[in-house]
């Protein structure tokens, strides 16, 4: 037993001393020393700090540090995270990364270098000219494409996605707004006044056939009626003149 042992630790120390603090741990947590000036005190924690990487033993768990310029790490061989100005690597922190590679600082990683990628071209646009596709022979046509993948820092950049050229178009003039307003106008008043025009027709013929039957109808009121023919076989009936 350590000299100066006391009793009744605290903070998750199963044993410690006035002097160096903990000297052993409760279950389950790691002991680790911690240096004050001079002097270096034994503290129990649930888990390793920065810089330190934790090993389990059967009596005793404790933290080890990290290489120097590992700011994390999963064993002493193997970093999670390096310090600052390093690149993280396959677990090492490297000053610079290999070739093929790029450092990325926003991660402080090394990373695998990304080339721009873009999609097929569009159909060329119609030929216009001053935003116009009529007045004029010689005008222009585009296409576009997008960028599907942006590249990285030493990745390939990516090219124009924009492309015009020279065109010829069969010359015709622009129909005036104002013109082809009023042509619009004056078919649906045309197609009105046909409209009424056949309607006034219907109507005219449906009171004619209606004039025509109410004077058959009075024609055949005021005609005299026509006496029955009289019966020829009665007439030459045969005369009795036995008395």
């Amino acid at each position: 037993v350590h000299p100066n042992v006391s009793q009744g630790c605290q903070g998750g120390c199963a044993t410690c001393s006035d002097y160096n603090g903990c000297l052993s741990c409760k279950p389950r947590l790691f002991f680790v020393l911690e240096r004050i000036g001079m002097k270096q005190i034994g503290v129990c924690l649930s888990s390793c700090p920065s810089g330190y990487y934790g090993t389990r033993y059967p009596d005793i768990n404790k933290c080890a540090k990290c290489k120097a310029d590992c700011d994390t790490c999963f064993t002493r061989n193997f970093c999670t995270k390096c310090k600052s100005e390093f690149y993280l690597y396959s677990g090492k922190c490297l000053e610079k990364c290999p070739d093929g590679l790029e450092a990325n600082n926003h991660t402080m990683e090394c990373t695998s270098i990304v080339h721009c990628e873009i999609s097929e071209w569009s159909p060329w646009s119609p030929c216009m000219k001053k935003g116009k596709t009529c007045g004029f022979k010689r005008g222009n046509e585009v296409r576009f494409r997008e960028i599907v993948q942006h590249p990285s820092a030493r990745g390939n950049p990516c090219p124009a996605t924009t492309e015009s050229r020279k065109c010829i178009v069969q010359r015709k003039r622009c129909q005036k707004e104002g013109k082809g307003k009023k042509n619009r106008e004056e078919k649906r008043k045309k197609s009105n006044k046909d409209e009424s025009k056949e309607t006034r027709q219907e109507s005219k013929g449906r009171a004619a056939r209606r004039q025509n039957r109410e004077q058959r109808e009075n024609n055949n009121k005021t005609q005299p009626k026509k006496r029955k023919a009289p019966n020829k076989e009665q007439d030459l009936a045969p005369v009795d003149t036995a008395h």
